[in-house]
């Protein structure tokens, strides 16, 4: 268990005690994301000692937030992933992720950038009601990384993918230019005349792209 100890009887208080250590909200997003090796985690944790992670990771296991899993031979590798009571803290994650986005920039120099955090970013925003039937690509970079994701809508909302599937649209812009022209604060014709964005195939396709997040809508509420 971990030994921070708040001395209230109170849910928020213990919900602290068990990811409020430094590192342990980013230790449970890398496992957001897929189970994770030792040495992945270190890799995407810059700055984070062997033993403090192994201090963390074991502290999670403890309270059944996080379990070791070994993979058959002839791979034969220990890997951690979160456990269904550590799964259970997507939807915070995602509000907190809101939340912190509106921190995010301008980005601090020398702060690191791995491509799949764009992943659950986008996650964050993204409606989870009925939105138009498309798949469009998108190509989100910062400094000299680049991710490719496919955006897709439908019924159950939408949904984001690695890689890019075959789409008669797609968009290529930094990760701040993305999330103006999904907010709606830089039209999209704006971004492409400023250089801040690329639009391969339909232009009219990649403009429905606002209308499967709720940045925009979420943005006006807050300015009400």
């Amino acid at each position: 268990m971990s030994k921070l100890h708040y001395p209230q009887f109170c849910a928020l208080a213990r919900a602290a005690e068990l990811i409020g250590e430094r590192w342990t909200l980013l230790i449970i997003r890398e496992l957001l994301l897929g189970p994770k090796r030792f040495g992945d985690l270190l890799d995407h944790l810059d700055g984070m000692s062997p033993t403090l992670l192994a201090s963390r990771l074991t502290e999670l296991i403890d309270s059944n937030i996080v379990r070791k899993i070994t993979l058959p031979r002839p791979v034969n590798a220990q890997l951690y992933e979160l456990t269904e009571i550590g799964r259970e803290i997507q939807p915070a994650i995602r509000e907190l992720i809101r939340w912190g986005g509106r921190f995010l920039f301008p980005p601090v120099p020398g702060d690191t950038f791995e491509p799949d955090w764009v992943l659950l970013g986008l996650d964050a925003i993204a409606k989870r009601t009925p939105v138009p039937e498309v798949n469009i690509g998108l190509v989100v970079s910062h400094g000299s990384k680049s991710a490719p994701f496919t955006i897709a809508g439908g019924l159950v909302g939408t949904t984001i993918r690695r890689g890019l599937a075959p789409c008669k649209g797609s968009l290529e812009a930094p990760f701040d230019a993305v999330l103006q022209i999904i907010g709606k604060s830089v039209s999209l014709e704006e971004a492409v005349a400023s250089q801040r964005a690329k639009v391969r195939g339909s232009t009219t396709l990649v403009r429905k792209l606002p209308q499967l997040f709720d940045l925009a809508e979420r943005r006006r509420a807050s300015a009400e």
